[in-house]
């Protein structure tokens, strides 16, 4: 039996895969949670095998849940299911320790073949983005602009685009302005752009947020 441990912040999604999963023999939710705080709380004493892990959580965000959910468990396996575009999000999940990508969209048809892979010891990633994947690689496509930010600039990237201030993120992230100015700065030198507006316009028009 593999054993699942469900982390969304919507009810109705956590009652969808549970309705999913109810149909494989071979698996059961053992534990759940809404918030980065209920997993950490939970997950050790869930004694889960894989965690299938939404990006959007609303205290903290997921790929920084990640990291702490894999240095308290290096083993336990993570399935990222999110409603973010895989060619944006994928590689870095998984570079941060995830076993797999799943687009919610295609979680009713991929759903138990992804867990079955990952609980296998293997990795998951779509045949879509696998063949994403391959083209760049053939046709040499360079990586886009963010890819060459940390996952810290990476996620003031994202908080720049949804409008806070520098203040503001300094405060959640319990950095000092100094150092969110100095993040912005460096994430403006290496996207090549001068202004917010620039970060913002990149961040819709690729779909980051």
């Amino acid at each position: 039996m593999i054993r699942i441990f469900i982390a969304d912040d919507h009810v109705l999604i956590r009652e969808g895969f549970k309705k999913l999963l109810r149909e494989e023999k071979d698996m059961g939710v053992v534990g759940e949670a809404q918030t980065a705080a209920e997993i950490l709380d939970q997950i050790v004493q869930s004694e889960c095998d894989i965690l299938v892990l939404d990006l959007g959580l609303p205290d903290r965000p997921g790929l920084e849940v990640l990291r702490e959910v894999k240095r308290m468990l290096p083993h336990l396996c993570v399935l990222i299911l999110s409603m973010f575009p895989e060619d944006r999000f994928a590689l870095r999940a998984l570079k941060a320790g995830a076993d797999g990508y799943l687009s919610k969209d295609s979680a009713a048809n991929e759903l138990a073949r992804a867990i079955r892979r990952i609980a296998s010891g293997k990795k998951y990633i779509s045949e879509n983005l696998s063949q994403d994947l391959l083209e760049k690689v053939r046709s040499e496509i360079p990586v886009m602009m963010h890819e060459a930010l940390s996952d810290r600039e990476f996620q003031i990237l994202q908080m720049i685009a949804s409008g806070k201030t520098i203040s503001a993120i300094a405060s959640q992230l319990n950095l000092s302005v100094s150092t969110v100015n100095t993040h912005r700065a460096h994430i403006l030198e290496k996207m090549n752009m001068h202004t917010n507006a620039e970060l913002m316009r990149y961040v819709i028009e690729n779909k980051l947020v």
